[in-house]
């Protein structure tokens, strides 16, 4: 299998992932790519040439190794490998549709865009990255709960039992190096569990960024209500007091009459 350009395909996700985004996969290629190529693929070998039972019937090793090994480590971590990635495509092929989305539309539109930023997590992005993060997160457990299974916990005996034909009775079976491969066994889960982890913090961080936003949002919105509400107030209270002023059609002469008629009263008084 070729990983490199598995890792160079998604080297690209980067550019689009938080900071959580790209620590999961930091560990996917350091702590799990890697040392799946480098080292558990030679410390498994060619299991079957290894396993030994203490019998000489034909057909009784290779019987007694597929009850022992139903599907063997590697593989199943090469498919647990491919479809914990995979969901990442998800992101990088609809980052692309936005951006052939937006250059057809600036050239129809005289230079305009639809999207300032094609690859900020926004609307429909925002929902696909999360999907790509359950998906992740979905996949490393639903494996981790497959070994266990399989393998009746995450422990390698070093011996084992069979009765299955052709075995002529109950013959022992060895297993090659069980003690390095539990070692392996236990590292591939922890890094797996870690992964799985990484991926419930980044989507609970984006959920609660997306939340805030939303908070912050409501509260400008109120905060703008409320000076309008304000606005409204004092121009109601202005018009107001405005009607309340003298009336400007008021002539000096009926001033002049309505003073005279309030001194008239006064003389008479006195006289």
């Amino acid at each position: 299998m070729n990983w490199s350009s598995l890792e160079a395909l998604l080297s690209g996700v980067n550019q689009y992932s938080t900071a959580f985004g790209r620590v999961w996969l930091s560990m996917v290629f350091v702590f799990r790519v890697m040392v799946f190529v480098v080292a558990a693929q030679r410390v498994w070998g060619d299991e079957s040439k290894d396993f030994v039972c203490n019998t000489q019937q034909p057909g009784c090793n290779n019987v007694c190794y597929d009850q022992v090994f139903p599907i063997s480590h590697i593989r199943l971590w090469a498919l647990q490998l491919i479809f914990v990635t995979c969901p990442s495509l998800m992101v990088v092929g609809h980052v692309k549709y936005r951006e052939k989305k937006d250059l057809e539309y600036s050239t129809t539109h005289k230079g305009k865009h639809c999207y300032k930023n094609p690859g900020k997590k926004r609307g429909g992005l925002w929902w696909t990255y999360l999907a790509s993060l359950i998906f992740k997160a979905g996949f490393d457990a639903g494996f981790l709960y497959l070994l266990y299974y399989i393998y009746d916990g995450y422990d390698l005996p070093r011996l084992t039992k069979c009765s299955e034909e052709p075995c002529p009775n109950t013959v022992d079976c060895y297993i090659s190096r069980p003690t390095e491969k539990r070692i392996f066994t236990l590292f591939m889960v922890v890094s797996s569990a870690v992964c799985i982890f990484m991926c419930i913090c980044e989507m609970t961080y984006l959920i609660c960024k997306r939340v805030q936003k939303k908070i912050n949002k409501n509260n400008q919105m109120f905060a703008m209500s409320h000076e309008m509400t304000s606005l409204a107030a004092h121009r109601a209270e202005y018009r107001s007091k405005s009607s309340l002023r003298q009336d400007p059609t008021v002539s000096i002469q009926n001033l002049s009459n309505i003073k005279a008629e309030e001194t008239e009263p006064v003389k008479k008084e006195e006289s």
